[in-house]
């Protein structure tokens, strides 16, 4: 053998085994892979399981979850359902005892109106027969038991305080007379407090200059007040004022004798006056001059309707010491007064917090911009004819911190003034924005989320609706409101009423005067105001008294030219509301003597009464009144066509004030003499006859009348 045999042997026996375990290998590795290849099939198919196995668990874990809160919301709502159905129970067993209560309260109240209307008529049979009898008709024999009982209570035995409290309620000629009544009466009304304050205004015309000279060198150490309005007197009386050292408070409004010479003297003996009211008298600038020089401490002062000083006038104000402590100051009608005026009291008076400017066609925002530039603690603002004052005016006094506001017929004043008031002025609490045409529903808008407003006032504000008074309403600011006067907004409706009711927890004095829109039913919701104290529903459609029923604090009530009413409301008033102390039913139709016999048999508080225009009321209602209505001071009785001159008279005697005429209603009226309605009423409606009788009370509140 060859090597190269060998060699080859070699080769190919190397080759043959190589390829032989080769193949032994590949076998062996192709039954691993296969081996691997399962396990992973059986991993895979065992994951697939498992993740398939937990989504449809997850479905029906989820599906259980959605069970449950289905069950449980069930539950609940059931639960609620038998809450609610408990409590619909319990609150109509409440509403049943309420209504129950409420009815036998009612049935109390008409019982007792009844018995006590009984006891009216017996008290006014007894009365007659025994003024037949004695033939004195003005004496009862209850009145003569109230004398005897009068006689026997000697008023010198009370305290002293008790004694002023008592003589502080009445003017100085009632004090005067008093005095004449005995020597015990002479001595309690020479008690020096009772003459800390005078008040000769009251008997003007009626008592001679020397009187009041007398009466002021006599108490001159104890006068703190005077009060010579409307007063004609002579000079040498105004100048015996000076003797009064510690005078406080001087007012000589309306006294076409005082002069800067009577101004003089007081000023060198009075150094100590607060309060100062020179309005409408002939004063120049000579008295402005001695107002810084003498009067240092002047807190009030009132120049109105003054037009004798000039701009330099208002300079001297500066003079001397000044009147730096000036907090109140009234320049109604100075219509003299010009921009560089407003400067000069800009710069003497910084500490003015309460300005009025009443009547002054003159006035412009340059006025006020010129005054609030020093003056920035203006907290109340009474702007009253001043047609020029424009929204620069509000925008102007943002830097004062208002608190009272008081626009009226203004035009130029619109919905801008009103759009940062919420952030210009937070604290306002009054807001008085009468017959100013350019306020509409977004002015109320913005008005609502004043927190402090107690006062808002926008009677004749004809541009504002339902849905301005309903944004207000739903803001904070309805909660405190306690006055609210809309008086002639004929764009309001029931709706708004019913917002009332729900909102205004503390409204006590209400104004719907004149709006036409609102229905008996509207005017219903009011039944759901307890806390009203004062309403005005004049010309409205008010045909019923059921709102009557809830105001058992009611004082105050109007509801003249409201023709469908009838006796039945002055019933409900005798049942209801026997605290009422002033009552307007002029252009009442249908009222009758039966009805006012009710209300002076109950009503014993009524202090104002208006029946003008009630035709079927005769002279017995006057009897009655000055029996059952011993307080009554103000008495209308226009157009009253069965009430004779004679009654009027012996009624004139017995008020401070009253009004009568027996002529035929105005056609404004809608009716006749006899009380039918009236076939043409020459296209004058009973709103302008309202304006003219009432006109007082169309755009001013309760507090302002009060004031």
């Amino acid at each position: 053998m060859t090597p190269e045999l060998m060699i080859k042997a070699c080769s190919f026996y190397t080759g043959h085994l190589v390829k032989t375990h080769f193949c032994t290998w590949r076998d062996i590795a192709r039954t691993n892979e296969n081996v691997a290849l399962a396990e992973k099939m059986n991993r895979a198919v065992t994951c697939y399981n498992f993740r398939l196995q937990k989504s449809v668990f997850h479905h029906w874990h989820s599906y259980m979850e959605d069970q449950k809160e289905k069950l449980k919301n069930t539950l609940l709502r059931i639960q609620q359902i038998i809450y609610c159905h408990k409590l619909s129970i319990i609150l109509t067993k409440w509403r049943n005892r309420a209504r129950l209560k409420s009815k036998k309260k009612e049935d109390e109240l008409i019982l007792k109106h009844e018995l006590q209307l009984k006891k009216w008529k017996n008290r006014l049979i007894l009365k007659r027969a025994t003024a037949e009898e004695s033939n004195f008709p003005e004496q009862s024999s209850s009145e003569g038991s109230l004398v005897d009982e009068t006689l026997r209570c000697d008023i010198s035995l009370l305290p002293e305080r008790a004694i002023l409290q008592i003589f502080f309620y009445l003017s100085l000629k009632d004090v005067i007379i008093c005095g004449q009544v005995n020597h015990a009466w002479m001595l309690m009304t020479q008690l020096n407090s009772l003459w800390n304050a005078i008040d000769f205004s009251t008997v003007k015309n009626v008592i001679p200059d020397k009187y009041i000279l007398s009466t002021l060198q006599r108490w001159r150490l104890n006068v703190l007040r005077l009060n010579f309005h409307g007063c004609l007197l002579r000079p040498k009386t105004f100048r015996s004022v000076s003797h009064c050292r510690n005078l406080q408070e001087l007012n000589v409004s309306d006294c076409p004798t005082f002069t800067d010479e009577s101004m003089r003297h007081i000023s060198e003996g009075c150094p100590g006056v607060l309060y100062l009211n020179l309005s409408n008298t002939t004063i120049t600038n000579r008295t402005m001059r001695l107002l810084p020089r003498h009067f240092h401490n002047l807190q009030n002062l009132s120049l109105a309707y003054c037009r004798g000083f000039t701009d330099k006038g208002l300079q001297y104000l500066n003079l001397g010491n000044g009147c730096h402590k000036l907090i109140y100051l009234d320049l109604s009608g100075c219509t003299q007064i010009s921009v560089q005026g407003f400067r000069y009291i800009a710069n003497s008076c910084t500490g003015i917090t309460h300005l009025t400017i009443n009547d002054m066609p003159t006035l412009t925002d340059n006025c006020v911009k010129a005054l609030v530039e020093k003056c920035s603690h203006i907290t109340s603002l009474v702007f009253t004819g001043a047609p020029h004052i424009s929204d620069c005016t509000f925008k102007a006094l943002s830097t004062c911190k208002l608190r009272k506001i008081r626009f009226e017929g203004n035009k130029r004043v619109t919905d801008a003034s009103f759009k940062y008031i919420d952030k210009n002025y937070p604290n306002l609490s009054h807001i008085y924005m009468a017959d100013c045409k350019g306020i509409t529903d977004s002015s109320l808008r913005s008005l609502s989320p004043l927190r402090q407003l107690t006062v808002l006032n926008l009677a004749n504000c004809v541009r504002i609706g339902d849905m301005g008074l309903r944004q207000f309403l739903d803001g904070p600011a309805s909660i405190r409101i306690r006055e609210l006067n809309l008086s002639n907004c004929v764009r309001l409706s029931d709706a708004s009423v019913m917002k009332l009711s729900e909102r205004c927890p503390n409204l006590n004095y209400l104004s719907l005067r004149n709006c036409d829109h609102l229905t008996a039913q509207g005017i219903g919701y009011i039944v759901n105001i307890f806390s009203l104290v004062s309403i005005d529903l004049s010309g409205t459609d008010i045909s019923n008294e059921a709102f009557c029923k809830s105001s058992l604090i009611l004082e105050h009530l109007d509801v003249s030219y409201c023709s469908q009413l009838s006796d039945m409301i002055i019933k409900a008033l005798a049942i209801y509301c026997i605290n009422l102390t002033s009552l307007s039913i002029a252009g009442c139709p249908k009222i009758t003597d039966s009805a006012m016999e009710m209300l002076s048999a109950k009503c014993h508080y009524l202090h104002i009464l208006d029946i003008s225009g009630c035709v079927l009321l005769t002279d017995q209602i006057l009897e009655d009144l000055q029996i059952g209505c011993k307080q009554l001071r103000i008495l209308k009785m226009q157009y009253c066509t069965n009430i004779s001159k004679k009654a009027a008279q012996r009624m004139s005697s017995k008020v401070q004030q009253q009004e009568y005429n027996s002529n035929d209603p105005p056609r404004w009226f809608g009716y006749d003499r006899e009380g039918d309605p009236l076939t043409e009423l020459d296209n004058v409606t009973p709103s302008k006859g309202a304006s003219e009788l009432t006109v007082e009370k169309s755009t001013y509140s309760s507090e302002e009348q009060a004031a």
